[in-house]
């Protein structure tokens, strides 16, 4: 209890109260029913005030047990001492990040890499203290990451991460546009993803799947290691056949016209939001068009509207060169029916898993960071 600014112990507390009844230790220990033993302990501060103890004390030096009971609580938060640093250190991260979930997967791992889990938690966003890492630093420092959130920001650096790990031939323009024109063709198989790595490698662009956390929302990424290394990320976020070559197409359009050199490009819910700028705009425009055409596609849809009968779906991806689940995907986008024709919308993680190493799923990417 604070006694003219003063934080006094609970013992000299319960002394001064004795003296104001003219009473011994004895007088107290034989009140109490106790020990003059156990009434030292108390007035020495050896043994602290317990809720029964305190209720005793009121009742025989007429005070009120609240009272008592507060006098002991702020000695010990008085005496107690600061807490551990690696606390203030914990909280602080895991406020901004979900560092549990990065830790579970094995992008943090205090256990078999050396290094406190501050000093880890710097070497994964590559930075030398707690204060320069985004959205932990003051408040009045500004970062280029400030408008990427921290679930995602963490998602986009273990690309990264990755990323820097592959070895890819230069980049080359006119070799990626080849391979946009390989994956038109790719696209009508449903195996045709386990294609993407190496063509996309062969053009050099360094290809990286990570599986999204919780709540970011990730559809994919495009950034630069330098101007010759494009880094294309994607989270497959829905284990759908139209989704993947949807959010491939968009990326590729992101780096064949130079998006995301300066800052990189996390797209989020890609086929269900407005394009929310020009770049935005574009990669959304080719990547639809890439997809099904997108005349073609609005065409067939008003033609057949309502009734959208599986054969005529079927007949129509086969007529535009594509594979049917690309079209269901289209047409319940536009009919607000998710469950139409869904077994055309194949999953193709698992086929891609074969060519290629993904992060996440239960598997852990090796890296230096």
């Amino acid at each position: 209890m604070s006694i003219a600014n003063e934080i006094i112990a609970p013992g000299d507390f319960i002394r001064r109260k004795m003296e104001e009844q003219d009473w011994t230790q004895s007088d107290l220990a034989f009140a109490l029913g106790t020990s003059t033993a156990a009434v030292n302990q108390i007035l020495s501060n050896k043994r602290a005030i317990s809720a029964g103890m305190a209720s005793a004390l009121a009742v025989v030096l007429e005070l009120d047990a609240k009272e008592i009971a507060k006098v002991q609580a702020e000695w010990d938060i008085e005496t107690a001492g600061a807490p551990d640093p690696s606390i203030t250190s914990r909280s602080k991260i895991l406020r901004q990040y979900p560092l549990r979930e990065m830790m579970k997967r094995g992008w943090i791992d205090t256990k078999y890499r050396e290094g406190t889990l501050e000093e880890q938690v710097c070497r994964f966003f590559n930075v030398s203290s707690l204060d320069e890492v985004p959205h932990l630093a003051h408040a009045a420092r500004k970062s280029r990451y400030d408008r990427v959130p921290p679930a995602q920001l963490a998602w986009l650096f273990r690309v990264e991460a990755i990323a820097l790990e592959m070895v890819t031939p230069r980049y080359n323009v006119e070799k990626l546009k080849a391979a946009v024109d390989e994956f038109a063709k790719l696209k009508t198989k449903t195996d045709g993803v386990r294609h993407v790595p190496r063509v996309l490698e062969e053009a050099g662009v360094r290809f990286v799947v990570v599986e999204g956390l919780p709540k970011a929302e990730i559809d994919g990424a495009c950034f630069w290691l330098d101007n010759a290394s494009p880094v294309i990320g994607m989270a497959m976020r829905y284990d759908r056949i139209d989704n993947f070559w949807f959010v491939l197409r968009h990326e590729c359009a992101h780096v064949l016209h130079g998006h995301g050199k300066n800052e990189a490009i996390v797209d989020c819910d890609v086929q269900g939001q407005p394009s929310r700028n020009v770049e935005e705009e574009i990669a959304n425009r080719e990547a639809a068009d890439f997809c099904v055409p997108v005349d073609r596609m609005n065409n067939f849809y008003l033609r057949k509207k309502p009734y959208f009968a599986e054969k005529e779906v079927e007949a129509f991806a086969r007529i535009v060169g594509t594979h049917p689940g690309l079209v269901v995907g289209q047409l319940q986008h536009k009919m607000g029916r998710y469950d139409f024709l869904r077994k055309h919308l194949v999953k193709v993680r698992d086929t891609l898993s074969s060519s290629m190493m993904m992060d996440g799923w239960g598997n852990l990417v090796p890296t230096e960071r």
